[in-house]
């Protein structure tokens, strides 16, 4: 283990553990969440809303503009008035208008709880149907969990001292259909590899 990847280890461990929530509302995503997660530590799965869970961030697995107006993006643009128009923002100003799929931005939701929403593209366009093969879900996953792992936010503090917990839907589950297992094991192994790295 190299001493950035224990590093990472100690702080899922450590005086500051983080820890991911992985959601579900429907029974087949809820179950793939429950097999793939098993026996990791910092990962435990909500049969629910992401909205249900106490944490500082959820995941919006949107699309390459930021536009937020289907499945799960829809239920945060109901449950934060302002926030499509937030990350269209933040896409356009740090990102030069398309935010491509792997990467990953934070921005704040205007609530008190979740206080913070974190944009990672499944798709470039709304309502892309992802292929069988696709790798998407990883790639979201990944971009979440390195912005979270060492991103700053803008004053310069690290994303992880403030953002201890993230609630995250399934990834391309619903308008991208990719099936539930595949999401999972997609979503675990981008986790495995940002964090238990050896």
């Amino acid at each position: 283990m190299t001493a950035e990847s224990e590093a990472s280890a100690g702080s899922l461990a450590g005086s500051y553990p983080l820890e991911v929530v992985l959601c579900a509302v429907e029974q087949p995503l809820a179950r793939a969440w429950e097999v793939a997660a098993r026996q990791r530590p910092g990962i435990r799965v909500h049969h629910g809303s992401v909205l249900e869970v106490p944490v500082q961030a959820v995941v919006s697995p949107a699309n390459s503009y930021g536009w937020m107006r289907g499945g799960v993006d829809a239920v945060y643009a109901q449950a934060f008035p302002n926030i499509e128009q937030t990350v269209r923002s933040a896409v356009l100003a740090f990102h030069g208008g398309e935010l491509p799929v792997g990467e990953a931005l934070i921005v704040p939701t205007g609530a008190y709880a979740p206080a913070w929403l974190i944009s990672a593209p499944t798709m470039r366009d709304p309502g892309d149907l992802l292929p069988h093969d696709t790798v998407h879900p990883y790639l979201a996953a990944r971009g979440v969990f390195r912005l979270w792992q060492s991103g700053l936010l803008d004053e310069g503090v690290l994303i992880r001292q403030v953002v201890r917990s993230i609630a995250l839907p399934g990834l391309g589950t619903g308008v991208g259909g990719v099936a539930p297992e595949i999401c999972a094991r997609q979503v675990i192994a981008a986790w495995d590899e940002v964090f238990l790295q050896k």
